[in-house]
């Protein structure tokens, strides 16, 4: 590895390091704000009604929709810049680089999804949230890994980075998938025909990123009164914008908009999700409101059915001869960083919020009790594993 590429990844890492620290933050104020006489104002901010109105058309929702759908989009946006990256020039380009962690994300969502149905099923409204400890939050999984600093080899974070960007994948598709309204015909319509418009731009080489932009509005917009979640706009958005500039080789327009998305997202777009989504009332929360089978679901499929899905998985890969142990990586190194994807928090809240808090459900339930406890179990045990199996220095060449 190059001192250029040696740069990229470490700045890259100190970002979301930096990122995690701000989500922590963003969410342990929204506790205090839900738990003192603050929460009247922080209800009213949260239920704030805006809309934008031109002429018969409307969108009209509370500010935490519109940071939902809306801000999150933008996250989205950055997610699928940095997938298109990784398929066609990082490590996600080379096929033996894509075999252990895409098999361990597989495992990483199907385990957790498993034993949340086991605590759930019989219960229509609560399977609706059987997708939500199946994410991980990339932000806070590398923040934990940096507390170790140099002892973490490069082959953990690359492995990490890897499987947390197929996890996405898998997110995305469940969200198109299951986390859908009644569907409008007309706006999907809509939709259809700004792909070939954004496919136009792309194999002109168009570099404008305005017109992109300016295309991928009018694509959220309509997908937003489709039925299909608006966030999903962002993604495909991402996939037309060009990777190289038809002017100057060495330039790409894509890496310089995942450059400039990077801080917006990481320091200002998930903590404010963070602080709009973490908020949980603990006032009256009891036994029953702890046990209950959606929050216990949840904590267990985060803690236990990350641990169970990415290793055994991984294991299995191993063990019949798809894949390899990577350089630096031992079992039990494998087995911290499988536990440090049980932190699910921005992802799972997001679903979350898709499950419940937006199908106008009442709800004897929180499920955010259930995220935070798994996800704060998962880092802890995936620091101390780590702490006790990595050697006291790494060659960060690996």
């Amino acid at each position: 590895m190059n001192n250029n590429q040696e740069s990229f990844i470490t700045g890259f890492f100190k970002l979301e390091t930096a990122g995690g620290i701000m989500l922590i933050a963003a969410a342990a104020f929204a506790l205090i704000c839900a738990n003192t006489p603050l929460q009247t104002y922080y209800s009213l901010i949260l239920d704030t009604p805006v809309a934008i109105r031109i002429g018969a058309f409307e969108i009209a929702k509370p500010l935490l929709l519109w940071i939902n759908d809306g801000l999150m989009a933008v996250f989205f946006f950055l997610v699928g810049l940095e997938l298109k990256r990784e398929l066609l020039e990082g490590e996600l380009a080379d096929r033996s680089n894509i075999i252990l962690p895409g098999i361990g994300a597989i495992g990483g969502m199907a385990a957790p999804a498993a034993i949340y149905a086991f605590f759930n099923l019989g219960d229509r409204t609560a399977m609706a949230g059987w997708a939500i400890p199946a994410a991980t939050d990339i932000a806070f999984a590398l923040g934990v890994l940096m507390l170790l600093g140099s002892r973490v080899p490069t082959s953990i974070k690359i492995f990490l980075t890897s499987l947390a960007i197929f996890d996405d994948i898998g997110a995305i598709l469940i969200i198109a998938a299951f986390y859908t309204a009644k569907i409008s015909l007309s706006a999907l319509i809509l939709v259809a025909c700004c792909i070939p418009l954004l496919l136009l731009f792309n194999r002109r080489q168009v570099e404008s990123k305005s017109l992109y932009i300016m295309v991928g509005v009018v694509m959220w917009v309509a997908m937003l009164k489709s039925g299909v979640h608006a966030t999903l706009a962002g993604v495909i958005l991402a996939l037309f914008i060009p990777m190289k500039s038809k002017v100057d080789p060495r330039q790409s327009p894509l890496k310089e908009l995942e450059h400039d998305l990077h801080s917006v997202v990481a320091f200002w777009i998930l903590p404010i999700f963070a602080f709009a989504n973490a908020g949980i009332t603990l006032t009256g929360i009891g036994v029953e409101q702890l046990l209950h089978n959606v929050p216990v679901g949840i904590a267990l499929g985060l803690f236990v059915g990350k641990q169970i899905g990415v290793f055994g998985f991984c294991w299995l890969a191993i063990r019949f001869g798809l894949t390899h142990l990577p350089p630096g990586i031992s079992w039990s190194s494998l087995y911290g960083t499988a536990a440090l994807c049980g932190i699910g928090f921005t992802m799972s809240l997001f679903i979350g919020s898709l499950a419940f808090e937006e199908t106008d459900i009442n709800l004897i339930f929180d499920e955010r009790l259930g995220i935070v406890l798994g996800s704060l179990a998962s880092g802890l045990v995936g620091y101390l594993v780590l702490r006790r199996s990595l050697p006291a220095s790494a060659n960060q060449s690996h």
